[in-house]
């Protein structure tokens, strides 16, 4: 019987809060070709005198605040959900090797693609958690894989997995997500569905993730039947101020919705994201919460303990499971 090696890939994380570990970590993800905003050359410099010095401080303290005694929460559950793969493809009669990898973190592509080479493995199938892909994220994963398999002068039938924004079973997971948090429409609850924002030059040059994110909102308030006014997509994470990127920009459109004031609740949901990381644990759930809570108190809004809901993303979940499963088996694009 022949035997499947199947990678889930994401960006990664440091190996623990430590500035020095997250100084690496930013090394690895800012020098890659399709991060470089400019001039390599200045980059190089640019990054190592002024970014990485005092970002990997910054971000440490953040990790600090969200690292767990397991570690992060991030890679525990990259390490569950393939667990929970392998179990499920076992379950139907199915022979492979199923592991998760990490563009910028560990364990990383090459060393991943080694063991199941030893493993023997005779195909590979490569799936980035990206739902909607972009050149920053899912390319670059297809990138490391290619130049993996080359340095490890490994000739193997290889697929990786594209775009599946317009999955049905993602989708339907995403809007149970949502329903589970207790969104309700009736009620006057507003739905937030924030991105990370990518540079507008990468859209001029083909990138198809705007017209994604946006198709995704669009699927996701027909699911929930959701008037126009009661939701909005928006964008996080601009990295610097030099380019123009994709927005709306979240803060905005919180400082937007403050000023109007709304009785119900406000939901904030990240389709992009598969795993909860430190934009969700950090950035939305410590301090964009805590902005809101800070704009309704100064407009004299009433509020509630659920004032603010965070949709946890799919993670390890057996939703997740199962949108895993059927984009292995029925891909609708490949990188």
């Amino acid at each position: 019987m022949s035997k499947r090696g199947i990678v889930i890939v994401n960006t990664g994380s440091p190996d623990n809060p430590s500035p020095e570990a997250v100084g690496e970590y930013l090394e690895r993800f800012l020098s890659h070709p399709r991060i470089v905003p400019m001039n390599e050359k200045a980059w190089n410099i640019i990054r190592r005198r002024f970014i990485i010095p005092s970002r990997s401080k910054e971000s440490a303290k953040k990790y600090e605040i969200i690292w767990t005694d397991e570690g992060f929460t991030f890679t525990r559950d990259h390490d569950r959900l393939a667990k929970k793969v392998a179990k499920a493809l076992a379950d139907r009669g199915e022979k492979a090797a199923v592991a998760f990898a990490m563009s910028f973190g560990r364990p990383d592509i090459e060393s991943v693609l080694h063991k199941l080479r030893e493993a023997h493995v005779d195909s590979l199938t490569v799936l980035p958690l990206f739902p909607q892909n972009a050149y920053s994220q899912a390319y670059i994963v297809a990138d490391q894989v290619r130049d993996a398999l080359k340095s490890l002068e490994w000739d193997v039938d290889c697929r990786i997995i594209g775009d599946y924004s317009d999955n049905e079973l993602y989708l339907k997971a995403l809007a149970d997500s949502i329903r589970d948090a207790g969104f309700d429409p009736a009620r006057g609850d507003r739905l937030l569905m924030a991105f990370h924002s990518i540079p507008r030059v990468d859209v001029e040059n083909g990138d198809t993730y705007a017209a994604t994110t946006e198709a995704t909102c669009l699927a996701l308030v027909k699911l929930l039947s959701i008037p126009d006014e009661q939701w909005i997509q928006g964008f996080q994470s601009r990295f610097d101020k030099g380019r123009k990127w994709l927005d709306p920009f979240v803060p905005q459109i919180l400082e937007a919705w403050a000023e109007e004031g709304f009785d119900g609740r406000l939901f904030f949901v990240c389709p992009n994201f598969s795993m909860d990381c430190l934009e969700t644990h950090y950035d939305v759930e410590l301090v964009l919460r805590f902005k809101w809570y800070e704009m309704l108190e100064k407009k004299g809004i009433e509020l509630f303990d659920d004032s603010f809901v965070y949709v946890p993303c799919l993670g390890a979940s057996d939703e997740h499971v199962d949108v895993v499963l059927d984009v292995l088996d029925h891909p609708t694009s490949y990188l």
